[in-house]
């Protein structure tokens, strides 16, 4: 009687979590569709009536029109300019940061912990104006400098506090035996434990390159040349004051979606082990 209870138990639990999971795809993946399909059709079948998921005539001028009448090749370099590095910078400073935070103790440190929590708490938006004011005094605005600098800014704590439990995760051993074996600081950090971290930095990096990848607001507000225009502030361009070209928007969100997607489906083990390594150490 106890086992066939437990056995009940067992399925029902099994069945919500299918079903949760089954939701939580489709929230996913039905837009994901949604966008396909409406990229696929011509002109006039995105504003028809009844919306149909597949339309009688496929059409792939929207995905030709990305590459051919508007400056998106141009765009998507800007945006990989700019987040390729940031991200190598985050990651090297994050990287300093959290094994000098999980190594050394000093006075002060539980705050400073808490401190880089605590500055990802705040709106974004506070900073616009301050941001501005600060590229336009020193010549910084509508340059892939400035923006780097403003990613930068934002990614540094939240990638210092990853690479933090990653490294606290790592034995301390390791560096009182590379220092018996005259090992210095400088190269137990790179040689011994930096590899052995290698999980933690991709997820690390994937993070910050998602965040700049995906930023819209600094990006419009900061460029105001279209050669220095990003990915989304591109597709935002696509909603005119008396027409939305839907075909084209959500190609060009699909393209703009390939790199996420390959980033995440490679390293994503790696993403998941640093998250819940960082989430258990304090």
């Amino acid at each position: 009687m106890i086992k066939n209870k437990q056995t009940r138990v067992s399925t029902y639990k099994k069945a919500v979590a299918y079903i949760l999971l089954s939701a939580a795809s489709a929230a996913v993946v039905i837009p994901t569709l949604w966008m396909l399909s409406t990229a696929l059709k011509s002109d006039q079948d995105v504003m028809r009536l009844p919306i149909r998921w597949i339309s009688e005539s496929m059409s792939f001028n929207a995905f030709k029109r990305i590459w051919t009448d508007y400056p998106f090749p141009r765009y998507f370099a800007n945006s990989f300019t700019v987040v390729i590095v940031s991200t190598l910078i985050s990651l090297f400073f994050a990287s300093l940061t959290g094994y000098g935070v999980s190594r050394f103790r000093f006075s002060g440190r539980k705050t400073f912990l808490t401190f880089l929590l605590v500055t990802q708490m705040f709106p974004s938006v506070m900073l616009l104006v301050p941001f501005y004011q600060i590229l336009k005094t020193y010549g910084l605005s509508n340059s892939y400098t400035g923006l780097i600098l403003v990613y930068v800014s934002f990614t540094i704590p939240f990638c210092s506090w990853m690479m933090y439990g990653y490294y606290d995760s790592i034995p301390k051993e390791l560096d009182d035996a590379a220092a018996i074996d005259g090992c210095g600081r400088l190269r137990t950090f790179w040689s011994i434990v930096t590899p052995l971290a290698r999980p933690g930095i991709a997820a690390t990096a994937i993070y910050s390159f998602l965040t700049g990848w995906n930023e819209y607001m600094f990006a419009m507000i900061l460029t105001t040349g279209e050669d220095m225009k990003t990915v989304p502030v591109g597709i935002g361009q696509l909603i005119g004051q008396y027409r939305i070209a839907w075909n084209d928007m959500m190609a060009a969100s699909l393209m703009s979606s390939i790199p996420l997607a390959i980033l995440f489906l490679i390293f994503q083990r790696h993403l998941i082990s640093a998250l819940t390594a960082g989430a258990v150490k304090g």
